[in-house]
Order: structure tokens, then sequence, then C-alpha cells
């Protein structure tokens, strides 16, 4: 299994309209092979943050959506990024 998490900075301002954006995304990646789950959310106390959590079957799923996943040029909102991707062992589902 591959965690993928982490946040990406957005203009305040443009945070929902980026998010409002990413709906395609987040649906396109949900319907694609290997995915478990696929979240961008809006933080809570930060107004310039997106929060970013997905989960896949292996690494093979994710590199495969990355390479066909769309853009929309939704890239040139971000103007800081945290995310990093995470090989899992094992889980305990509770």
């Amino acid at each position: 299994m591959v965690i993928v998490a982490g946040h990406l900075t957005i203009p305040a301002d443009r945070r929902a309209e980026y998010l409002d954006a990413c709906v395609d995304v987040v649906q396109a990646a949900r319907e694609a092979p290997g995915c478990l789950d696929f979240v961008l959310s809006a933080d809570l106390l930060q107004p310039d943050r997106i929060n970013v959590y997905e989960c896949w079957q292996d690494a093979a799923s994710v590199e495969t959506f990355r390479g066909s996943g769309p853009e929309g040029g939704l890239s040139e909102l971000i103007t800081g990024a945290e995310v990093n991707q995470h090989e899992v062992a094992s889980s305990l589902r509770l």
C-alpha cells in the first residue's frame, strides 16, 4: 500500500476556486485502478492550506494515475507544497 499525504499552499482568496476545479481530478482518481481513497480538503485552521491524502494499492497505480491524470492549469495557483509518498509495510484496521 502507498500513502501520499501532505499539504499545498494556495492564495487564501483562491482556495475555494482551486478546490472547485479539482472535483474532476478527485473523481478521476477515485475511479482509477488501484485507488483506495483520494481526498483534497480545505484546512480548518489555515485559510491558504489544502490537505492532501491519497491511498493506493501500490506505487505502480500512483505512477499510472500521475501520468494520465488531468492537469487543468491548477499548478500555477500552488505557491508551496509539502507532500510525501510513503510505502506502507503493514496496517491495522481500527
